[in-house]
């Protein structure tokens, strides 16, 4: 590529590679919502799911292909023909289409497919060729690329370019790659390989090091003009390249590293703070860039620093990446106007629908505590429960504990419109009411999480709960906020059992989940 040297691609693939993570699963509904939010963000390019996975799958692809204003939407396929062909019927409904192909080129990768070198570099010609043949947009990857002997790198990347792949993806499956390494890697392919500085070259890092991001800044640096991403960093293991961090990395170091994206970093925290609630995944308080405390100073010295000139301490300003300071407190008089504001403030940005709903639990929640904090509304933001996946409502709930014997808790639940009652005991509050649950809905589910994390201090704080429970090999996450420890638990509950009738429904067991897991 010799124009725009100084463009960087971002390339999301939050709804693909970070949907991937365990747990995270989203609904029809909230990956339409997600991609809607990519494409206004300026987002270039969106993967927007793996088309052959699932009907599903399928189906939301094809969506968000419909619906795309701006950004290329892509849909990923193994180099497979029937996989291209079900790909290209996804995204060839969207303006700009794009296939994505892969295979592993390792030898511990080779040897999954059980192929030759030669076998394999047939395999690449004929698949790239037919994506070619669909699609004037086809990106092809080496799956664990940095694993790969050098000299056979260079070769099938050159068939993929004769081929015609107009994207060669590099991808760093394992997360085993150094920053100096993923460097030298994208130099040694524009100095080697036939017909390099004719396409674009783009890097794929994965975090099990906690390097992604310092892989892909430096795969750029080298040469590299598209990096892949998600949002929050969000990946199976430990994750992927957080797109927040190498746009903020971009923007705040533009001195060393003089490259620009088209993605408007002020839209960064309400998408953050929105995959955090639709995946169940929180963002840890020191997250870089989005964490609860990426702008928060406790120590005196940084406090008085910041109040002097906020650069002592701060290399960027919060209202960058979408926060801004207010003075309004929220309270139980506090009206609809004022919460809009605020949450706009926060990063949220919610229709009049949205926010009805919303006013009426912050309304709930005002008349328990006597003044609404921040990470309140945050923690309410997150446990929206989509209508389409209602289904258990709990109705009422009692429990009775005490210092001797088992606890027991009473229940009444709302499965598909009709109520059901029961008692039950258990070790504790939480275990009592869950057997309740148990009681009333049948599943088999295992309980493979469970966390409680205080939202703000004092008596009267929200207590987050998350609850991931696995079926099947189906894996699903639920989250409730509330005043009470043991009503956040049983609503986080009832909400991951929501998601697994969801599941169930669609029939048989979550394929991503079990043979897609290792996919670059």
């Amino acid at each position: 590529m010799t124009q725009e040297q100084d463009r960087v691609v971002i390339f999301d693939t939050t709804l693909r590679d970070g949907e991937q993570s365990p747990g995270a699963t989203m609904t029809h509904t909230e990956k339409l919502e997600i991609a809607s939010l990519l494409d206004e963000m300026g987002v270039d390019i969106i993967e927007a799911g793996f088309p052959i996975a699932s009907e599903g799958d399928f189906a939301a692809v094809s969506e968000i292909a419909k619906n795309s204003k701006n950004a290329v939407i892509c849909g990923l396929a193994r180099a497979q023909l029937p996989d291209i062909d079900r790909c290209w019927e996804a995204v060839k409904h969207a303006a700009q289409p794009r296939i994505h192909t892969f295979i592993g080129t390792s030898p511990l990768h080779r040897a999954i497919p059980n192929l030759t070198m030669d076998e394999m570099a047939e395999r690449i010609d004929q698949t790239v060729t037919h994506a070619r043949n669909l699609c004037d947009n086809v990106q092809w990857s080496p799956m664990d690329a940095t694993r790969t002997e050098a000299d056979y790198l260079c070769r099938v990347v050159e068939i993929a370019i004769k081929a015609g792949a107009t994207t060669i993806n590099i991808p760093d499956t394992v997360g085993y790659t150094a920053p100096r390494e993923s460097a030298a890697l994208i130099r040694m392919l524009l100095e080697r390989v036939p017909g390099a500085d004719e396409i674009i070259f783009a890097t794929h890092c994965h975090n099990d090091l906690g390097m992604a991001t310092a892989n892909s800044l430096a795969a750029v640096e080298a040469g590299a003009r598209q990096i892949e991403c998600t949002i929050n960093g969000l990946g199976e293991r430990a994750g992927n390249t957080a797109l927040e961090e190498v746009v903020m990395a971009l923007k705040v170091r533009n001195d060393i590293m003089p490259f620009q994206t088209g993605v408007d970093s002020t839209k960064l925290m309400n998408i953050s703070r929105r995959v955090a609630a639709v995946s169940g995944f929180p963002v840890q308080f020191n997250k870089a860039i989005v964490g609860k405390n990426a702008f928060a100073h406790e120590s005196g010295i940084h406090q008085d620093g910041m109040l002097k000139n906020a650069e002592t301490f701060e290399i960027m300003r919060p209202e960058d990446v979408g926060l801004t300071e207010t003075n309004i407190v929220m309270g139980k008089h506090s009206g609809r106007a004022a919460l809009r504001s605020k949450l706009e403030n926060l990063g949220y940005e919610l229709g009049d629908n949205q926010l009805k709903d919303v006013f009426v639990r912050f309304k709930e929640l005002a008349d328990r505590k006597k003044e609404i904090y921040e990470d309140d509304l945050i923690a309410l933001m997150r446990t929206t429960i989509d209508p389409e996946e209602d289904r258990i409502k709990l109705v009422s709930m009692r429990v009775v504990c005490g210092t001797e014997g088992p606890q027991q808790a009473e229940m009444t639940l709302e499965v598909d419109g009709t109520e059901h009652k029961t008692s039950q005991t258990g070790d504790g509050p939480v275990d009592a009411s869950f057997n309740c649950i148990k009681a009333l809905v049948s599943h088999t589910a295992r309980l493979q999480l469970y966390q409680v994390h205080a939202v703000t201090e004092g008596t009267d704080a929200q207590a987050t709960v998350s609850v991931r429970l696995e079926e099947d090999g189906r894996i699903v996450t639920g989250q409730s906020a509330d005043t009470d420890t043991v009503v956040a638990s049983v609503r986080a509950y009832v909400h991951a059992l929501n998601r697994l009738l969801v599941r169930r429904e669609k029939g048989g067991t979550d394929k991503r989940e079990i043979h897609y897991k290792d996919m670059h």
